[in-house]
């Protein structure tokens, strides 16, 4: 039976991807810091501990792995990673899991074939001003000028795992990822990313009631939904091809929309009202030329049949809530 080591496997993604390893029936160890909040974990061993502290990192490797999945970070939506109130953490942590995975493996691993996921944070803000025509191909990212201290961190990881792959071989596999959401992902407490704020504003909001929505509402982004990142993963793993590689959704939609798509869903009156409020670039999509000449592959679901799933799992987060706060 093959072993598969997901870091970061309480997390929103990798806590996805523990169960499509178990449904092509690896057997599965996941790490983190926490557990998941909102589901139980399908792992066959889960381990609790801190991935910056390099004795912890050790005692993860007391046995051979055939696949590793790098997916722990700092990180969190555009109020958590714009608002430079993080800025130091996010990079000190970040780089501190990376740099002790890397050299864990490198010391007292045979397993040379990991995939670390990036972000598409690390394309440079002056390619992203027209929201209507940004440029995020892979080969974009130089000369480089991220719009945050998330995106230079992400940057630099890429550039120690490809290092570590010409220096020491390792078959290091890179994914940029365009914010991937679903169900069962972080939907309040500030580190949410825009779906899943919008829906939980959208579901706790009265009828005829409004929704706030950070900045004009005229930047735009595309969303690609967990299942068809699960796919991108597991096919990058299974290519020839390094990366760094684009995984998101080539469909642009503006915040605004986005927030009228998901009142369309819950089926409210509800109006718009923008504020002020962090909003990163003003816009960003993942441009998937390359990732269909290595992969053979793009996505093909529909932005509203994943909100719909979205939505009723967090319209269900928050009534249950609600009915907990009464009781």
């Amino acid at each position: 039976m093959k072993k598969a080591l997901v870091l970061g496997a309480g997390g929103f993604i990798g806590g996805h991807l523990v169960k499509k390893l178990k449904q092509e029936d690896f057997w599965v160890r996941g790490v983190d810091l926490n557990e998941n909040l909102y589901s139980e974990s399908q792992t066959d061993d889960f381990l609790l501990g801190d991935l910056r502290k390099q004795e912890f990192v050790t005692s993860v490797f007391d046995q051979e792995y055939h696949e590793i999945y790098q997916l722990a970070a700092d990180m969190g939506g555009a109020g958590y990673i714009f608002t430079k109130n993080h800025d130091a953490e996010i990079m000190h942590n970040s780089s501190l899991i990376n740099l002790h995975v890397l050299e864990t493996i490198r010391k007292q691993s045979s397993c040379k074939k990991i995939f670390y996921s990036s972000s598409a944070c690390i394309y440079p803000q002056y390619n992203q001003n027209d929201p209507n025509n940004p440029n995020c191909i892979e080969s974009s990212a130089y000369p480089a000028a991220p719009d945050s201290e998330y995106g230079w961190e992400k940057l630099f990881s890429e550039r120690l795992y490809l290092a570590y792959a010409e220096q020491y071989g390792l078959q290091v596999r890179i994914a940029r990822f365009h914010n991937i959401f679903g169900p069962e992902g972080t939907w309040k407490g500030g580190r949410e990313k825009a779906p899943a704020a919008i829906c939980r504003k959208v579901a706790e909001a009265n009828e005829n009631g409004t929704v706030k929505i950070w900045g004009d509402g005229k930047q735009t982004r595309s969303f690609l939904y967990i299942d068809e990142c699960l796919q991108g993963i597991r096919r990058l793993m299974d290519s020839n091809f390094i990366g760094p590689v684009n995984v998101g959704s080539s469909t642009m939609i503006s915040i605004n929309n986005l927030a009228k798509l998901i009142i369309d869903i819950s089926q409210k009156k509800l109006s718009i009202r923008n504020i002020d409020g962090p909003q990163g670039v003003r816009g960003r999509t993942s441009d998937n030329t390359l990732l269909y000449e290595k992969l053979n592959w793009r996505p093909s679901g529909t932005l509203k049949d994943g909100l719909q799933k979205t939505y009723q799992w967090i319209e269900q987060q928050v009534m249950t809530q609600s009915c907990l706060q009464e009781s």
